[in-house]
């Protein structure tokens, strides 16, 4: 059964707010892997962000054999969301919105998890779908789509699924023609496969199984075709695609600024992660581009990435560190957050 969609408006926790003052917006992203807030102001025709904060918490480690969040999981992601809930205090936000996606859409003690986490931290989150989760991370990064192409594959690698959109630009307007989500997240896949020194046969096997997953959306969409044709364009928002790109800049260390809405070209991005398939968890974990906490999990996501291409091999590929978050604030300002 699909999730209610709320949105949390007002005063938080009962805080009063003066009448004239200006809107502190915050949205929250709570993922399989990470826990994310961004907290803005409305500027201009949309937001200036103010605050940030992102850690990766693991919420969905070993649900894939368990169907069900630890205590430990579960322990690191109120830690986490203690430190969003004093960094809305400080800023003085008025309005939030908090989601959970698909970790929390699978397991079987997730009420447990999110009655916990409101009553020691006074955050609500929010279960939404994988088409709500889509359509907020296409309403994120839109403004980097080419609108001189008239169509565009977008997708998010997470860390419990990934969300794949097929869409139309028209007018100046993107349209959704198609989605799907496929169970294929760098958690889930990383468990399966390992995390060390992962075998190509098993880079082959997550490339397959990921293909497979979407072998149907390429038989109804016929995106292939129009690939072909030069027509697409392809928008990529996930750790991994901004990790691949700070590796081929050479960056000392990842900076968002200079790797939102760069470009990285197909073939140079399959040399990376396959060059990385023949790396240890040490030698990935030394690169500053991916550090310990994600050199377990970058493999996976290049697997992933590769079987988009397998099936939809546009020449290039366009890098969003921006999504869910930057969607709900964007609804915020147009007053689209501002219901129920």
């Amino acid at each position: 059964m699909e999730a209610e969609v709320a949105v949390r408006t007002g005063p938080v926790d009962g805080e009063q707010r003066a009448p004239s003052r200006q809107p502190v917006y915050a949205a929250l992203d709570l993922g399989t892997n990470n826990c994310r807030l961004l907290i803005a102001k409305p500027f201009h025709n949309g937001f200036r962000v103010i605050d940030a904060f992102s850690r990766i918490v693991r919420l969905g480690e070993g649900l894939s054999r368990s169907d069900t969040l630890s205590v430990e999981a579960m322990d690191r992601t109120v830690s986490a969301l203690r430190v969003c809930r004093s960094k809305m205090r400080r800023r003085g936000v008025t309005d939030m919105r908090a989601v959970a996606t698909e970790a929390c859409r699978r397991a079987e003690n997730c009420a447990v998890f999110l009655d916990r986490a409101e009553r020691e931290t006074g955050i609500r989150i929010e279960i939404i779908t994988a088409s709500e989760e889509a359509r907020l991370a296409l309403a994120g990064c839109a403004p980097l789509l080419d609108r001189s192409l008239p169509r565009a594959i977008v997708f998010d690698i997470g860390g419990g699924s990934t969300e794949l959109m097929w869409i139309a630009l028209e007018n100046g307007r993107s349209r959704l023609l198609d989605q799907i989500s496929v169970p294929f997240g760098v958690v889930h896949l990383t468990e399966r496969f390992g995390s060390d020194r992962v075998t190509w046969p098993d880079y082959e096997a997550m490339i397959e199984g990921v293909r497979d997953a979407l072998a149907g959306f390429e038989v109804r969409n016929r995106i292939g075709a129009e690939v072909a044709e030069g027509r697409v364009q392809m928008l990529g928002t996930s750790g991994t695609v901004t990790t691949l790109a700070g590796i081929r800049m050479g960056l000392p260390r990842y900076d968002r600024s200079r790797v939102d809405g760069t470009w990285l070209d197909r073939a140079v991005a399959l040399e990376i992660g396959r060059s990385l398939v023949d790396c240890d968890f040490a030698a990935r974990a030394a690169h500053p581009c991916i550090g310990p906490d994600r050199a377990d999990l970058v493999v996976a996501g290049c697997a992933v990435l590769e079987a988009i291409w397998a099936l939809w091999p546009t020449p290039r590929l366009r890098i969003a560190d921006r999504g869910v978050r930057e969607g709900i604030l964007s609804e915020f300002v147009s007053g689209r957050g501002s219901h129920g």
